[in-house]
């Protein structure tokens, strides 16, 4: 869980010429220890959240443990704190801010058993690692995860500064499910290379849940590789990936590759249009075996037999029945005409009674109101992902759970102590349906009974707060199965299934395991 220590880190946590651990003090009393979060070993920093005694606000600590007589050692701290102190005038939404530097007789008393420490904002978010713990993420959201970090690449090499995002524990997933790197501080010896070649690593990371590069932490599974030493490519590992998305990943690490990546901007080029590409590609079955006799083999003279297609048969069919009952309104509206035309003498102009069997706007033959849209049939859904707009999203890796058309899996909220809006106004998934459809309903199967939800739309795929959605519907969950109508068949892309209310007393939490969204006839 992110903000707990690690299970194998215990050693670790031993600096050399002192002692780190949860509640322990660095800095000379001002930062009291939280948590960790990793170990950079290549560097011997230490990766901690740490509460600022004097500006009461948690900060992320970059420890650099050594012993003070280690001139070697003094000389890998005082550069990554150069580089660190370099970069505090760089700003970018994916880099976490650098607020104070601390050296030997700066901050830091030789009793401490630190060399350095790099203290940056501390931001909410979720650890990369536990994100790809359970398994890897789809290509799409892979990408659209790791674009911002190869941003604040490119724009930190413009100014000459190496950020070091080579090491999956410093970098974070923010609430907004984007990438950042929230322990800032690089290896002595780390080059605008290594940042690219972190950027390829990352994105590996996240298509197969393997580190590709030497120095990884424990708890990751590292990268295979072939018999010429040379990691395997990440669609050898999971052949759904897309081609060109497992090229960009080797492109970025490979250095003798003559299409190699080298830089930010090249990365981002790579990424371009791959994952928009991806939500607009549909899986395509295998062809029968009964059709692929259908195919033309090339002589003229030669005829095929009827093609028998189920869904072609059922589209014309649906088309006559839609055709005859169009004649047949058709024919009720002459005969209305007619009866008022040879009418039984009634003022000219008086309102004719509708026949038996007919109703006016807005009323069905009995003058009751119409009753909303009739499903018609489950609309597809292109992707998932999850809406949050405060505070740390909640089980992000596990959001595509809720539309996977397995009931037995499912996307769980965190747990919550205080009941929405309290601490944050809500959370909501937001599914994208294939093309813009006119919904009837939205059917949602929940164990969480008690829980309150609002049906709202967005005009994209990427709205930037809760004001920029429209709610349509609402309702509470029942145990079970649950569908809530939406008006006057309301048509949308992007549906937000939004929670407002957590089920629960004590431990308050909702867990939805499948959203179903069914079209207006």
């Amino acid at each position: 869980m992110p903000g707990a220590e690690r299970p194998g880190s215990g050693p670790s946590l031993r600096a050399t010429g002192g002692s780190l651990h949860p509640g322990g003090v660095v800095g000379d009393g001002r930062y009291r220890l939280l948590a960790q979060f990793g170990v950079d070993e290549r560097s011997g920093a230490h990766l901690w959240r740490a509460r600022d005694g004097q500006l009461r606000r948690d900060v992320a600590l970059t420890v650099l443990v050594g012993e003070p007589g280690d001139q070697r050692a003094g000389q890998g701290a005082r550069r990554t704190l150069e580089r660190a102190a370099h970069a505090a005038r760089f700003s970018h939404s994916a880099v976490a801010r650098v607020l104070d530097v601390l050296s030997l007789g700066n901050g830091i008393t030789a009793s401490e058993g630190v060399l350095g420490i790099v203290v940056a904002d501390w931001g909410q978010g979720t650890d990369l690692v536990d994100l790809v713990a359970e398994h890897p993420l789809p290509p799409t959201t892979a990408a659209r995860l790791v674009e911002p970090l190869a941003s604040a690449v490119e724009q930190a090499h413009h100014s000459g500064l190496v950020l070091g995002v080579d090491h999956p524990q410093r970098i974070r997933v923010s609430p907004d499910s984007s990438l950042r790197l929230a322990f800032p501080g690089p290896r002595p010896s780390a080059t605008l290379r290594d940042d690219v070649r972190g950027l390829g690593a990352v994105l590996y990371l996240l298509l197969t849940g393997r580190w590709p590069l030497p120095g990884g932490p424990d708890g990751i599974p590292a990268a295979p590789t072939g018999p010429d030493g040379v990691v395997v490519r990440p669609r050898t590992l999971v052949p759904q990936i897309p081609d060109e998305m497992s090229e960009a990943a080797m492109r970025s690490l490979e250095d003798s590759s003559r299409a190699g990546i080298r830089t930010g901007a090249a990365f981002q080029r790579a990424l371009a249009g791959i994952a928009e590409r991806e939500e607009q590609t549909e899986l395509i079955s295998a062809i029968a075996a009964d059709e692929n006799d259908d195919r033309d083999d090339g002589l003229t003279w030669t005829t095929r037999r009827p093609v028998h297609d189920r869904a072609r048969k059922r589209k014309l069919a649906l088309g006559v029945t839609a055709l005859a009952a169009a004649t047949v309104g058709v024919l009720a509206w002459i005969g209305i005409q007619l009866v008022s035309f040879f009418g039984d003498g009634s003022p000219s102009g008086a309102a004719t009674p509708p026949l038996p069997g007919t109703s006016t706007p807005g009323q069905n033959t009995d003058g009751q109101p119409p009753p909303p849209p009739a499903n018609g049939g489950p609309v597809k859904i292109a992707g998932t992902k999850l809406f949050n707009v405060k505070e740390a999203p909640d089980n992000p890796s596990r959001v595509g759970r809720a539309t996977d058309g397995d009931p037995r899996t499912g996307w769980q909220t965190d747990d919550y102590r205080q009941q929405f809006p309290s601490f944050k106004p809500g959370v909501g998934l937001l599914i994208s349906l294939d093309g813009k459809t006119k919904l009837a309903s939205v059917r949602i199967d929940s164990p969480s009974p008690g829980t309150e939800v609002e049906i709202r739309t967005a005009t994209s795929s990427k709205p930037d707060s809760l004001g920029d959605t429209k709610k349509i519907a609402g309702g509470k969950l029942n145990e079970g199965s649950t569908e809530i109508a939406i008006p006057d068949g309301e048509p949308a892309q992007y549906v937000i299934v939004w929670i407002t209310k957590l089920a629960g007393g004590g431990k308050l939490q909702s867990e939805i395991t499948e959203v179903t969204f069914l079209r207006a006839r």
